[in-house]
């Protein structure tokens, strides 16, 4: 690669430390400004990276321009004058020459542009031509101010690729540009480069085998620093910020396979071996035939969990895929070798449907099943805490209660259900007591690709993709209020076919400051104030003594006691009532397959995964499910894209995709991230392919290498274990 470099003086003091406001042309008050954008060093402005870069025509002389086509025009501003018309009206006119003559610029009402663009000013214009009479006009161009020595020579077309940096108040592109092209050229070589030549060449030759199209070696640091603040080409760029991506996920896959290692290398779990008399007992409590999914990911438990070590598997599926049913094949190998197994629910109506299940499966067995949960009594809850300690209950089922105050006489199994809504701190607790259990967590809500490579690159992944036989297929449908009437209508229909309905609003009432305290029911902070939003205490007396009037209708939120949701929800069950008007805590695990009708209010201000989530209630049973999503505003709901995406795809791994391409990523390692180990530059959705090769040869590397101890990857395990030693609990032993 070749790079235009600016000359140094030999006797610069410059450093990779310099403090920002000592460097040229800063001053302590710009210093002030910078440091928003999060640079206080001199370093920290190579790795200021740009957000994206322009593509200006490479300069044309005034002799080949052409009108109407894309030209870039390079030269020194010899006259300029702003003339005021009417009042707020105003023409801002200069000429631009050099060599090859002379060009007009033309702003109209931007008065300002003539305090930027004064005499004998050098600068960068690219547009669209026109002839006006003798003389090529650009009017509104874009443009750059330039300094004397950043022009490129005719041989030397470099830094026609500019680049776009993120902005603060006060600090515009031509600013950042004329600090970072000087520091790069002066700095880059000062940086240690921590991915030796063998390394960058295998990553360039998976890369290109993933049909990508870059040298035969990623360029080294320093290079690839000059090729994404000052490309010369278009291929230069690609290449340089391919391998500052490369990197950033190099590391982090890294980081993420030493984890793995350490999970099995150094934790002990009991051996639960599942014999094929053990394994037929089990699956003869099933009164249904099982998917083929189904028996896949049992079969792959059942081998986790006969070693020494501990399981540590996510599982994944789509809504109505069978979940519950591997998990409860899991819980009873473990009680089968002797041991507890529990299983942890983000909801009090969630776990005690668990526990009622397990109950009427296990009925007629040996296995005894507890429930553990808030709602309880202090003298209930020290009976089934001291009933888990001296090994009188088998399975125990509960919320966060669990977490505190509980010693397991035997854990064997965590079974932990909807694993997004707990930190991993929370999760780790239940490992904590002498003995590490097997560790299965599971998903309702698919989880995109690159996702699943980088927040889960710990865990073992299984997916359940089949749906049991004979589930009715659901039908989604977009409203606004004018469709309202019609479908109070539909709803009273379905009811006098025997059918139930749920109706969902986001929050409890206009009086409550944040969602239900459930840690299912979360509503985006951003959006509007509480009393702008669609309440369920409102929805309900309107309901009920409005359109769906003479029905019996039931009310439930999170801020309701513990046994009056569990009252309402059993009531619900039984068919004893005919609308259930809800907020988000019916959205997990929730099963009553003769609930078929569903709207959801103020639909725009959900996730797609949780209106699938919601959608999944009304899939249960055989009959078909219709879901209608209303949104609140004037705004026509076709005219958002996510809710069109919802109504026209079922497949949650669609949506989930789709999801993370709209919404992003968030956090990438959630509760084990923060500071300097947020992605800087890789791109999750936008780079999975160079996400894969990553992660491919970091578990590679770790496998042949566990301790990083080859020539040449000192500097490379010790960014590791800096940038995420402490968020996954690596040590230089790991």
């Amino acid at each position: 690669m070749n790079f235009v470099s600016e000359p140094s003086s030999s006797e610069s003091t410059l450093t990779l430390t310099t403090p920002i406001q000592y460097l040229p042309g800063v001053g302590p008050a710009r210093a002030t400004k910078l440091r928003k954008l999060g640079l206080r060093i001199a370093r920290d402005i190579l790795f200021l990276f740009p957000r994206n870069h322009t593509f200006p025509p490479p300069p044309t002389k005034v002799a080949d321009l052409a009108e109407g086509q894309p030209a870039t025009f390079i030269g020194t501003i010899t006259d300029a004058e702003l003339v005021s018309r009417t009042p707020g009206k105003s023409i801002f006119a200069a000429i631009v020459e050099n060599d090859s003559g002379a060009v007009r610029i033309v702003f109209f009402n931007q008065p300002f542009r003539a305090e930027q663009l004064t005499f004998e000013t050098q600068v960068r214009i690219s547009g669209a031509p026109k002839l006006a009479g003798l003389r090529w006009e650009f009017t509104h161009p874009q443009y750059e101010i330039v300094q004397e020595g950043e022009l490129p020579d005719e041989d030397a077309p470099g830094g026609l690729i500019l680049a776009n940096y993120p902005l603060t108040e006060g600090i515009k592109q031509s600013d950042l540009r004329r600090l970072a092209r000087p520091l790069v050229n002066e700095l880059a070589g000062q940086l240690t480069e921590v991915l030796p030549e063998r390394l960058r060449t295998e990553a360039a030759q998976r890369l290109n085998a993933a049909g990508m199209e870059l040298p035969d070696v990623l360029p080294g640091i320093s290079d690839a620093l000059r090729g994404i603040h000052l490309p010369e080409s278009e291929a230069d760029l690609t290449a340089a910020q391919t391998r500052l991506v490369f990197q950033e996920l190099l590391v982090m896959q890294l980081a993420l396979a030493m984890r793995r290692r350490s999970l099995t290398s150094e934790l002990r779990a009991p051996s639960l071996e599942c014999t094929a008399t053990v394994r037929n007992r089990i699956l003869r409590r099933f009164p249904f035939e099982l998917t083929g999914d189904q028996r896949r990911v049992m079969d792959v438990i059942a081998a986790d969990m006969a070693r020494q070590f501990p399981m540590n598997r996510l599982l994944q599926g789509d809504v109505g895929s069978g979940k519950t049913v591997v998990a409860i094949f899991a819980m009873l190998v473990a009680v089968a070798g002797g041991h507890q197994a529990t299983l942890m629910a983000p909801t009090e109506v969630l776990a005690r449907q668990h526990h009622a299940t397990l109950q009427r499966m296990l009925a007629d067995s040996r296995v005894r099943v507890g429930l553990l949960c808030g709602s309880l009594g202090a003298a209930e809850r020290r009976g089934t805490v001291e009933k888990i300690r001296t090994g009188e209950l088998d399975i125990v089922i509960g919320t966060q209660a669990l977490l505190y105050g509980v010693e397991f006489h035997r854990l064997g199994l965590c079974v932990i259900d909807e694993q997004h809504k707990f930190g991993v701190k929370q999760r780790v607790t239940l490992r904590d007591g002498g003995v590490d259990p097997h560790y299965l967590v599971m998903s309702a809500t698919p989880i995109p690709r690159s996702v699943a490579m980088t927040q889960f690159g710990d865990v073992d992944l299984s997916t359940l993709r089949e749906k049991p036989a004979g589930r009715g297929a659901v039908h989604t449908y977009l409203a606004g209020d004018s469709w309202r009437d019609r479908w109070w209508a539909f709803v009273k229909e379905r009811v006098a076919e025997g059918r139930q309905a749920f109706v969902v609003a986001p929050r409890v009432g206009p009086e409550v400051e944040s969602a239900d305290e459930e840690l299912s029911e979360l509503v985006d902070p951003a959006e509007p104030p509480a009393e702008d939003i669609t309440s369920v205490h409102s929805t309900y007396e309107q309901l009920r003594t409005g359109p769906l009037k003479g029905l019996r209708v039931g009310l439930l939120h999170g801020r309701m006691a513990s046994d009056e949701k569990q009252q309402v929800m059993e009531s619900f069950a039984e068919g004893e009532l005919d609308v259930l008007v809800s907020t988000t805590v019916i959205e997990v695990g929730i099963d009553v397959p003769n609930a078929t009708v569903m709207a959801i209010l103020g639909g725009n201000r959900f996730g797609l995964a949780q209106l699938h989530q919601l959608r999944g209630r009304v899939s249960r049973g055989t009959h078909a499910g219709h879901v209608c999503v209303f949104v609140d505003g004037d705004k026509p709901p076709q005219d958002d894209e996510r809710l069109k995406v919802f109504e026209q795809t079922l497949d949650g791994f669609e949506l989930a995709e789709a999801d993370f391409r709209l919404r992003g990523p968030g956090d990438v390692l959630g509760q084990r991230q923060s500071g300097d180990a947020r992605l800087r530059i890789a791109d999750l959705h936008r780079d999975v392919e160079i996400l894969q090769v990553a992660r491919e040869m970091a578990q590679d590397w770790i496998d042949q290498d566990p301790e990083m101890e080859s020539e040449g990857l000192e500097d490379l395990k010790s960014q590791v274990l800096r940038r995420y030693g402490n968020h996954l609990d690596l040590s230089d032993g790991a």
